[in-house]
């Protein structure tokens, strides 16, 4: 059994060093980046998104306030003048504008979480975007020398004359001729 297991581990070594010799560092580097800067390119058009959308619900509270306020006016008025009829009719507007003014608030509040964190995510991402371009320019550098010396490099197939001298003196050594 623990010749098998030896004999099974040696296989997936030498397959794994295979997997690593086809993968190039660089190459998988570089389409990592580019998938996080797709990503955060996406993020960025939502967080943009979102801070409209959250500018336009901080301006919809506030003019619900602004007519919320009208409406207190035309209480004021409408008891002032001994109308009830009227003053419910404006009540029941008030009380539509206030409850309508809760959600937009909980929608309000909603996109300021979100844009909190989508800004933090944001944030964490450019700066792992950077430190994953700076290592990509580094195995850029590198890529050249490390397949030069790891075996897949095709030999030059050109003999030089000067190879040919060489090799045809240390022959005729072996064989005993001057």
């Amino acid at each position: 059994m623990a010749l098998i297991t030896r004999v099974s581990r040696l296989f997936r070594a030498d397959l794994h060093a295979v997997l690593d010799r086809i993968e190039e560092p660089d190459v998988l580097l570089r389409q990592a980046v580019r998938e996080m800067e797709d990503d955060l390119g996406r993020d960025e058009q939502r967080l943009k998104r979102l801070t409209r959308e959250h500018a336009e619900l901080v301006a919809r509270e506030a003019e619900l306030t602004r007519s919320i306020a009208e409406l207190d006016e035309q209480l004021d008025v409408c008891f002032g003048s001994a109308k009830d009829d009227l003053a419910r009719a404006v009540v029941r507007r008030k009380l539509e504008l206030e409850r309508f003014g809760k959600v937009i608030a909980r929608r309000r509040q909603g996109a300021e979480e979100t844009l909190v964190t989508l800004r933090v995510r944001t944030a964490e991402n450019r700066v792992r975007l950077e430190g994953m371009r700076q290592q990509a320019e580094v195995l850029a550098e590198e890529a050249p020398r490390v397949r030069a010396d790891d075996g897949r490099a095709a030999p030059d197939p050109a003999v030089r004359d000067e190879d040919v001298e060489v090799a045809f003196l240390r022959e005729r050594q072996r064989r005993g001729r001057p």
